[in-house]
């Protein structure tokens, strides 16, 4: 089974549903791009697959046609009801578990664990929920919030493929010198290595959007490429130098550093004069480590 415009559109009008902007309800309606997806994602016989906004089904079905168990989180209850029935009539309820909550909100890791080693998948080899890819087409208003928790909460999900707005996955990947670089780039670059895999346009969404999607593919480091004393110190530093992105790093870092900016920023080898765009991930770290000092 698969979901075209007409079968979606028919299935929006059998139960009343009119897709909300808030939501950002776009739903997939090619089925040639939901398989590029769970290719992009290594999905296989077995795989163990978070999907978050699944709407009504199109990525849900491909997953579960390569064989995937997965758990799918959707917001929209009568949403989620339409999913359950699409699921059911091409005979693969059996490999979701439909939960009903908001992803920026419910205890995604321990979902993950008592849905991926119940009965509906049988126990995992040494316990847990072990590693999940993360595959998704994301609503455009939640995309960062909801990758950023799954990098800082959720250990467990060790590969993400999203769907997003284009100029959201590309700030997602951008590094040094890109026109998308910001705080976003270098907190993610911090948990894992992020790509842009691909582009999608408009038309492959029911209702469609006025902007482009673009394909995102982040895989998690083992441990994070450079050392700070503290995450957190590093993050608000990171922070307070895009907040104010025009201004030099001496006057932007002020606030958090106090007079001790200029100092702080030439022991890390850090000119004063340089704003927050000009530096990767390891000149950052090497001002967390100053500032710690």
């Amino acid at each position: 089974m698969t979901l075209t415009p007409a079968t979606v559109n028919a299935l929006l009008a059998e139960h009343g549903i009119h897709p909300k902007k808030s939501l950002g309800q776009n739903f997939l309606v090619d089925a040639n791009i939901a398989r590029r997806i769970v290719g992009l994602a290594g999905v296989e016989e077995g795989s163990r697959v978070l999907e978050i906004g699944p709407g009504l089904g199109s990525l849900t079905l491909a997953l579960c046609a390569q064989g995937a168990r997965v758990v799918a989180v959707e917001l929209d209850a009568r949403l989620a009801g339409v999913l359950v029935s699409v699921l059911d009539e091409a005979g693969v309820a059996d490999q979701v578990h439909v939960e009903i909550a908001d992803a920026n909100r419910v205890d995604l890791a321990g979902l993950l664990t008592e849905s991926l080693v119940g009965p509906l998948v049988g126990p995992l080899d040494g316990g847990g929920a072990g590693p999940v890819t993360c595959v998704s087409n994301l609503p455009y208003n939640v995309a960062v919030p909801v990758v950023m928790r799954l990098l800082e909460d959720v250990p467990a999900v060790t590969c993400i493929v999203v769907m997003v707005q284009r100029e959201v996955g590309e700030r997602i990947a951008a590094r040094v010198g890109d026109e998308q670089y910001g705080a976003v780039s270098v907190k993610v670059a911090y948990f894992a290595e992020a790509a842009l895999v691909g582009k999608v346009p408009p038309s492959v969404f029911v209702p469609r959007p006025k902007v482009d999607s673009a394909l995102v593919r982040l895989v998690r480091r083992e441990t994070p490429p450079v050392d700070v004393p503290s995450e957190a110190a590093l993050f608000g530093l990171v922070r307070a130098g895009f907040g104010q992105r025009r201004k030099m790093l001496r006057r932007s870092l002020a606030g958090v550093l106090g007079d001790r900016a200029t100092a702080v920023l030439d022991a890390a080898g850090v000119a004063p004069t340089a704003r927050a765009e000009e530096l990767d991930l390891e000149a950052w770290a090497a001002v967390a480590r100053s500032a710690a000092a």
